[in-house]
């Protein structure tokens, strides 16, 4: 059972999607049980990253994340909330991957948020098996994960950044797998297959 947890920040009906079409079994769930108790964990988020670890402080939950021991992915504020800090309502969050979270510097030739296709590369995790990168996949974003050790896939906006973490058994994604075409979903299943 995967569950997805349900902490007020969206993007929940597209990774429910993505997981029906993979034919997975999963729940979408606030209960810190349920949550330790499935085989993987999905943490979407789309939004302010400080307001998502309030809803995660006030639902009890970064305990229960800090301490699972499988497969958990993080997508998008689901991914930062997982970092050290952000620059987002300048607020600590989880700290499970060493990296800062930073907006996009305002330039007359680069857009804020970061929204569209763009390729990711430098892949090394079993997450991206069977990719040999330079695969689009969907971005929406004004803020991002530095590089930093655990950088496992980066992108370039303005300057190089951080598009996947990995730390022990938690993993994160800038980009939005469940929106990313075949790319996406290679992913997912990779994800699943952990």
């Amino acid at each position: 059972m995967i569950a997805i947890v349900d902490y007020g920040m969206g993007n929940l009906r597209s990774v429910e999607n993505a997981l029906r079409r993979l034919g997975a079994d999963f729940c979408v769930t606030a209960d810190a049980a349920a949550i330790r108790s499935a085989d993987r964990v999905l943490l979407p988020g789309v939004g302010n990253a400080a307001e998502a670890m309030e809803n995660l402080r006030r639902a009890g939950l970064v305990e229960v994340i800090r301490q699972l021991r499988r497969p958990v992915l993080g997508i998008c504020v689901g991914m930062q909330v997982m970092c050290r800090h952000t620059e987002e309502g300048d607020a600590d969050c989880i700290g499970l991957f060493d990296a800062r979270v930073r907006r996009f510097a305002s330039a007359v030739d680069l857009k804020v948020p970061h929204m569209g296709w763009n390729r990711i590369g430098n892949l090394e995790s079993k997450l991206f098996k069977g990719m040999q990168g330079g695969e689009y996949v969907y971005f929406v974003h004004s803020y991002y994960p530095e590089l930093c050790p655990d950088t496992i896939a980066t992108a370039v906006h303005g300057a190089m950044f951080s598009a996947a973490l990995k730390y022990e058994n938690f993993y994160g994604t800038q980009f939005h797998p469940e929106k990313s075409g075949d790319a996406g979903e290679r992913i997912i299943e990779n994800f699943l297959k952990l």
